[in-house]
């Protein structure tokens, strides 16, 4: 069976907005369905954790309703909102949202994913949704494509 790796970045939202949240619906429904690359986790301590805590979503109920409903994108969205009575609050996904575009790895962490990619480290490139990109692009190219 094929792994695949989650190539949805971080740095996309959804129609509510949330981002990352497209992301970790991909990565938790590939997990709950035994296809997920095994360099990543189904749901992860980093932005992962920050979503479902941005959202006040308990993990083990999000797992749960991703392994034994098997929902769409879309129906995640619905699952979502019926939880938070039926609309986000803004400011709190602005807040969100902000945290995922403002989080920056570690020097030795960037250096690392950098590297793995082949690419040099001249201080361009810090922020984490940018560098998990190329993370997940140089796996994709090591294990699938090379």
């Amino acid at each position: 069976m094929s792994q695949i790796v989650p190539l949805i970045s971080s740095g996309v939202a959804g129609p509510l907005g949330v981002l990352h949240l497209p992301r970790l619906w991909l990565k938790a429904s590939l997990g709950a369905a035994g296809k997920l690359h095994s360099d990543y986790p189904a749901c992860g301590a980093g932005y992962d954790q920050m979503v479902l805590d941005g959202l006040g979503i308990d993990r083990e109920a999000f797992l749960a309703y991703i392994a034994e409903q098997k929902p769409t994108y879309v129906e995640l969205e619905s699952w979502i909102l019926s939880k938070k009575g039926g609309s986000l609050d803004q400011d709190a996904v602005d807040q969100l949202n902000a945290a995922i575009t403002g989080y920056i790895h570690t020097d030795d962490t960037r250096s690392e994913i950098l590297g793995a990619c082949g690419r040099s480290d001249d201080g361009t490139i810090k922020d984490a949704v940018n560098l998990n990109n190329l993370d997940d692009w140089a796996i994709l190219h090591k294990t699938e494509l090379a």
